[in-house]
């Protein structure tokens, strides 16, 4: 709070907050104006009949969008293609060589690697919009609980439609790089912060208010309340955790003039991964639940995978996931964090781990602390993923939680990384800490 104050005192601040709040203006009243073509009356309905779990693929979607998915709005597919083509570019560096060097580059090279992030995003969009309209107009995106969703079904129409969404997902990617250019944090995850958080409240409410004030529980409402306060502040203090080594520089003559000699330390977190693991853990186990909507009710495999995949509180569905998410949280970091790159420059630069030999000893140091690491992250993801599910088998709840492992994890560490990003800039104008206390201070 102290923070966000100083910030609205400071003239350049206190515009690039009224630009951040102006565009996520912008990007929330997108998201309610519907798609030409769609019959908005019944789309309301079908949202009303839905029961979407918050932690499969179609709510994932919906959660990034801010629930503009399932009114089928000119934002409905909201940030996913971008995050789903920033993760494959990411991916990528490993198959292709190209990439690697790219990356290598510097700055013209991140520059590139955006360039073709953003061509990515744009095939992407094209290819989900069209899956999710067939999918509305078979029924289908809704559970077959209505139809007639888009009463003109022909060609000419679903292109237009198309390029509408895929349009709508290219402005909400310029919006968010103007917010990280013009305005404070990043953008994309300010823009995924606020589409979590618009239906946050309203669904952590409905807990103690019910439908119409008569079928909620307060007490449960206090229980889920005071569980989402404790994993917060908890999730807060891991995301801030570091494992500090120590690196000492030599000292090196260049020309006249001596360098290095320094000491200082390589911070590695303890999650490495981020949320990258809840999500592709629960987008994979969403697979064949999409795949048995189109199949026969009465056939047995379809049966076996709406009872066990598609229940997030089944033992097939937990154990799948937790071992996914442990196998994803080494897999990223793997590729994320290179010992031998990180070693190499090291190397390259006079610097050395003390007690450690430089080069490839100081690689097998590093992979042998980061298999720690994953260790303990590992377990920690679990513990924050499954946290929803033993709320919902011990407080008897519908499957409509109003947080999950992956929403408290991108709450948590957006607050983080935006507030200190504030706290940095602010300090920029901010004199007291350097010049006399207690004395006023003209702004530059």
């Amino acid at each position: 709070m102290r923070t966000l104050i100083q910030a609205f005192r400071t003239k350049e601040l206190r515009n690039k907050i009224l630009f951040v709040l102006g565009m996520i203006i912008i990007y929330r009243i997108g998201s309610f104006i519907p798609t030409p073509g769609v019959k908005y009356s019944v789309v309301q309905e079908c949202v009303g009949k839905m029961q979407t779990a918050s932690e499969n693929f179609i709510g994932l979607v919906n959660l990034f969008s801010g629930g503009a998915m399932l009114q089928l709005s000119i934002f409905a597919l909201g940030v996913m293609p971008y995050i789903t083509a920033s993760i494959v570019v990411q991916l990528l560096r490993v198959v292709i060589p190209r990439f690697e060097a790219l990356h290598k580059e510097g700055q013209s090279g991140e520059a590139k690697l955006t360039q073709y992030t953003r061509y990515l995003t744009i095939g992407l969009a094209v290819l989900q919009s069209t899956t999710i309209l067939v999918t509305a107009r078979s029924g289908a995106l809704f559970n077959y609980q209505c139809s007639q969703v888009i009463p003109d079904g022909s060609v000419w129409n679903l292109i237009v439609m198309v390029l509408i969404m895929t349009g709508g997902t290219g402005l909400i990617m310029w919006m968010a790089e103007l917010i990280t250019d013009k305005g404070i944090g990043q953008g994309m995850s300010i823009l995924i912060f606020m589409s979590i958080c618009s239906g946050f409240l309203p669904q952590l409410w409905e807990i103690g208010w019910g439908t119409n004030g008569t079928d909620g529980e307060w007490w449960k409402f206090g229980v889920v309340a005071g569980v989402l306060l404790v994993i917060l502040i908890f999730v807060d203090f891991v995301e801030l955790c570091q494992r500090r080594i120590p690196v000492q520089y030599t000292r090196r003559m260049i020309g006249r003039k001596m360098y290095g000699g320094s000491s200082t330390y390589l911070p590695l977190k303890i999650n490495m991964s981020g949320v990258i693991p809840p999500i592709f853990a629960s987008s994979i186990l969403a697979i064949p639940t999409l795949i048995a909507q189109f199949g026969n009710s009465d056939q047995s495999w379809v049966k076996w995978i709406n009872s066990n995949l598609a229940n997030t509180t089944s033992v097939w569905y937990i154990v799948l996931y937790a071992l996914m998410i442990v196998f994803f949280c080494f897999f990223y970091t793997e590729i994320t964090f290179n010992p031998d790159e990180t070693a190499d420059n090291m190397k390259q630069y006079g610097g050395f781990i003390p007690g450690i030999r430089a080069g490839s000893a100081t690689s097998r140091y590093l992979s042998y602390v980061m298999n720690r690491l994953n260790t303990v992250g590992a377990v920690y993801l679990l513990f924050v993923a499954l946290i929803p599910t033993v709320l919902i088998m011990a407080l008897e709840l519908n499957t409509k939680l109003p947080f999950g492992g992956t929403t408290i994890l991108i709450i948590a560490g957006v607050g983080l990384d935006t507030l200190r990003q504030a706290k940095a800039q602010t300090e920029q104008f901010q004199y007291t800490g350097f010049l006399l206390e207690n004395v006023d201070h003209k702004e530059a």
